[in-house]
């Protein structure tokens, strides 16, 4: 954004110059020209006056994060996600703990203040999904749905009002403390683990990550993929290849001939029919009904295919 309105604030000075220059008022010739180039130079300086203040607002605004100015006031020195923003070197904006992402100028979220905000319900936190610390303590909350924190896989400190209900239970967390007036909810642990053991809520064949308090996300190992992951893609090398393709083109003449006289039947009546389709000239009604019967016989020979794939090439 920064960047975006010293472009545009250069390009318009630029054309300022251009239009504002003392060439242009020596060559104004009448009272009339005169009081038109006065009006013009007006607008174009409000306008030059507009984008300035739009552009340091936007640079003292920083983001248009809403979780960040959900409720009045700014993060203060000494609450303990301040105290967090300050050690992490993370920049203020309203009630957020802000970490930029290289040379960019979006902006995460790292840290998030809304104690003492008179929030009777919190539904949707998405924005600060890379949050390390998050404060909701001292708001009015009942009924806070576990499936907020769902994929706030970095959250390390959750504090929250009382009574102490942390999200997924005390099992998801190593800390779960009384502090008088807030529930603290410290050290997230690892979904995938319980009880020091893989768990074994992802299926076969996969990989288990953890995602939020209480949640994992299953994805498939290797060549396996499909429901459940229960479906392998077969590599085959050319040498493999080279090997596997006689049998694949003899074994059905040997195992299954019916399978295969179906397919060289089915095959060479498909394009005699179309060929004497287009031959004879038929009406569109007849050459309709002659393409749904090609369509039945190449479902007949999809099935025989498969037919001899599974028993002659497996």
């Amino acid at each position: 954004m920064r960047s975006m309105c010293a472009y545009l604030y250069s390009s318009f000075y630029r054309t300022l110059q251009k239009t504002q220059g003392p060439t242009n008022f020596r060559k104004v010739g009448n009272p009339r020209d005169l009081k038109m180039t006065a009006r013009r130079d007006a607008v174009l300086t409000a306008m030059a006056v507009s984008l300035m203040s739009v552009c340091l607002h936007a640079g003292f605004q920083q983001t248009g994060l809403q979780e960040c100015h959900r409720c009045d006031g700014r993060l203060q020195d000494g609450s303990a996600v301040g105290n967090f923003c300050i050690a992490s070197a993370g920049l203020v904006d309203g009630r957020c703990c802000l970490r930029h992402q290289g040379d960019q100028d979006t902006a995460s979220i790292i840290g998030l203040d809304l104690s003492n905000c008179s929030l009777g319900k919190v539904e949707d936190l998405h924005e600060a999904i890379t949050a390390v610390i998050i404060d909701l303590s001292a708001n009015p909350i009942v009924n806070m749905s576990e499936s907020i924190f769902q994929g706030f896989t970095q959250l390390h400190s959750l504090r929250l009002p009382l009574p102490c209900q942390c999200p997924g239970g005390n099992e998801s967390w190593e800390t779960v403390e009384d502090l008088g007036s807030v529930c603290l909810c410290e050290g997230q642990r690892d979904a995938c683990y319980s009880g020091g053991n893989m768990s074994w809520t992802c299926p076969e064949n996969s990989l288990c990550a953890p995602y939020g308090p209480s949640f994992v996300q299953c994805s498939c190992s290797g060549d396996y993929h499909g429901y459940k992951c229960l479906r392998k893609v077969s590599t085959l090398s050319s040498s493999s290849i080279t090997k596997l393709l006689p049998g694949c083109l003899f074994k059905p003449l040997l195992i299954h001939p019916s399978s295969s006289c179906l397919i060289l039947v089915g095959i060479a009546w498909s394009l005699s029919q179309a060929a004497q389709g287009r031959k004879q000239g038929h009406t569109p009604d007849r050459m309709l009904s002659l393409h749904r019967t090609h369509i039945i016989t190449h479902l007949l020979i999809t099935d025989a295919l498969e037919t001899v794939y599974f028993t002659a090439c497996r």
